[in-house]
């Protein structure tokens, strides 16, 4: 569904055990070279020292020099090694919990007999790889993955240990996580596309967190029966609660790592098109920060939906300022309450203050005795905040809610999704939300949505699995726009993709087609994400390419495709 759980605030604190001994570990790549196995290492109460000692110690500073990189990795992986899991903590910055975790790695995740053969450092960073043995009752199989440690100075003494996360156990571990196996809790599940053909992520790699999220959802209901494996038990959802532009704001699903023995999968069909989905995965192929989604406007299925990088469904779980894509909703408001209106003219000057707050266009630019129109098509960004002073604190909020179904955490699409944030915000932060920053999020997911409820004049939340095959309630919005409103909404994002931003990503996609293009800065980043959201016909869809640029020159081009893809 489409709530979120709380946001991870700190690692988790469980009391320490000690798991049994193991074989030596394998050490190779240069710059580590031999060393002793167990002689003179510190222990668990390296952590304990009194305050008047460490005191009176010197503060480490500066850069790590390479010795301390490669002491610290052998210090660690040798103890882990070895089962000393307090010898092991000992070498990390979060000692209780590197204890809690290492420990139910050979409890919890019954993992035996492990050796782990360190790489070459990369500055900080030290590549290690891991072979073992999976065993519970008679059920036995061999695991073998990658991983990898940094090296940190600890806050305090400066000391060298090891940044701590729960993914330098395994990649695939987010801090909160822990690793189980036994008898799975959810039994597999076959998934079929809209034809009844099975969907499977050696065919469609975009689809792996699709896939297990179907199976935490519908594992139970499908019919099927568990079998034995090594599982990712999800704990709380890695973003920070607040929009985080890394990461998203929805349930994560538990992950099957290994299969000691199969269970038996139920079957469960969905809504994507096997064309369309392959035509996605196309266009995403190779673009780690690009994620799309298409849907049938008039009645929201999900069509597609893919990701450039395959470790994380930002497509349906981003939380993710959308940029100059959100005036399609905050025209919408401007048209409705007579602030604006097509084709008389509306201001948009270089500048605009506001909240104390001075917002600029792109290049600084003006357009002088322009209309709203030219100032959408163009995405004149001082044409909506100029309108601020004209509104109340929260008419963004329940124009997003009351009329396009977002922000309001109750989508009930077959898999987790984060269902948008348009908190209300007053002064300059609500003149930023007009434009699509300030504390506003959403996805590709929520995008298209926008561009379906245009097309088809009222919202049909999306879905992945047919609300008939287990008998769920979709989410409404409480009103629709005006005819008035909604044909001039469609006329003026018909004029971007013709004449505006839009208009160069979508030439030579015909028929009856509206977009809107949006570009988001992001502190830290150089590029600003590139957003574009559009409908032609009955479909709708958006993209989003993380650190991109222009959403014209990024997104527009692969949303474009699958419009022309859908005929």
């Amino acid at each position: 569904m489409g709530s979120r759980r709380g946001a991870a605030t700190g690692r988790r604190r469980t009391k320490p055990a000690v798991i049994g001994s193991v074989a030596a570990v394998v050490v190779a790549g240069a710059g580590f070279g031999a060393y002793a196995m167990y002689g003179g290492g510190e222990t668990g109460d390296d952590n304990a020292r009194t305050k008047s000692a460490a005191a009176a110690e010197k503060v480490k500073s500066g850069p790590l020099t390479a010795a301390e990189v490669t002491s610290t990795a052998q210090r660690f992986l040798t103890a882990w090694q070895r089962g000393d899991v307090a010898g092991a903590a000992a070498a990390t910055d979060d000692a209780e919990a590197a204890k809690a975790l290492l420990t139910g790695y050979a409890k919890d995740a019954r993992i035996k007999d492990a050796t782990f053969t360190a790489g070459a450092p990369a500055g900080e960073k030290v590549p290690f790889s891991v072979k073992a043995t999976v065993a519970y009752e008679k059920a036995a199989e061999p695991l073998a993955y990658d991983s990898a440690l940094t090296v940190v100075r600890r806050e305090g003494d400066g000391e060298p240990r090891v940044d701590w996360h729960a993914a330098v156990v395994h990649p695939e571990l987010r801090d909160g996580d822990r690793l189980v196996t036994g008898k799975a809790g959810d039994p597999p599940v076959k998934a079929l596309d809209r034809n009844g053909a099975e969907i499977t992520a050696a065919k469609y790699p975009s689809l792996g967190t699709v896939l297990d999220g179907l199976r935490d959802k519908y594992g139970k209901k499908s019919g099927g029966t568990p079998g034995v494996e090594l599982r990712v038990v999800r704990g709380k959802s890695p973003g920070d609660g607040k929009g985080s532009q890394e990461s998203g704001a929805g349930e994560v699903a538990d992950k099957t790592l290994l299969e000691l023995s199969k269970g038996t999968p139920g079957t469960l069909k969905t809504t994507l098109d096997p064309a369309l989905q392959t035509a996605a995965e196309k266009q995403v192929d190779g673009k780690k920060g690009a994620s799309v989604v298409l849907l049938r406007a008039s009645t929201g299925e999900v069509l597609a939906v893919a990701n450039g990088g395959h470790g994380f469904n930002t497509a349906f779980l981003g939380s993710l300022a959308p940029g100059s894509t959100m005036k399609v909703i905050t025209a919408s408001m401007l048209l409705e309450k007579d602030l604006a209106s097509v084709n008389e003219k509306h201001p948009c000057p270089k500048y605009f203050s506001y909240g104390g707050w001075k917002f600029q266009n792109d290049d600084e630019f003006e357009i002088k005795d322009g209309t709203f129109k030219a100032s959408f098509a163009r995405s004149c960004n001082t044409a909506f905040i100029s309108q601020a002073p004209e509104l109340k604190d929260d008419d963004l909020t329940r124009q997003a809610k009351e009329v396009f179904g977002l922000s309001m955490n109750n989508w009930s699409v077959g898999v987790s999704t984060f269902d948008g944030r348009v908190p209300v915000q007053s002064k300059a932060q609500m003149a930023a939300s007009l434009i699509g920053q300030g504390g506003v999020r959403m996805n590709p997911l929520n995008m298209a949505s926008v561009s379906a409820t245009v097309k088809s004049g009222s919202f049909h939340q999306p879905y992945l699995v047919a609300p008939s095959v287990d008998g769920r309630a979709l989410a409404t919005a409480s009103r629709t726009m005006s005819g008035e409103t909604l044909g001039a909404l469609r006329e003026l994002m018909s004029y971007t993709a013709a004449y505006g931003t839009a208009a160069e990503a979508m030439a030579g996609v015909g028929g009856d087609v509206g977009a809107k293009t949006g570009s988001a800065e992001v502190d830290g980043q150089e590029k600003p994400n590139g957003w574009f959201t559009a409908y032609r016909g009955d479909l709708a869809a958006a993209g989003v390419v993380q650190q991109g640029g222009h959403g014209g020159d990024t997104a527009g081009p692969i949303v474009a495709a699958l419009l022309k893809a859908g005929g």
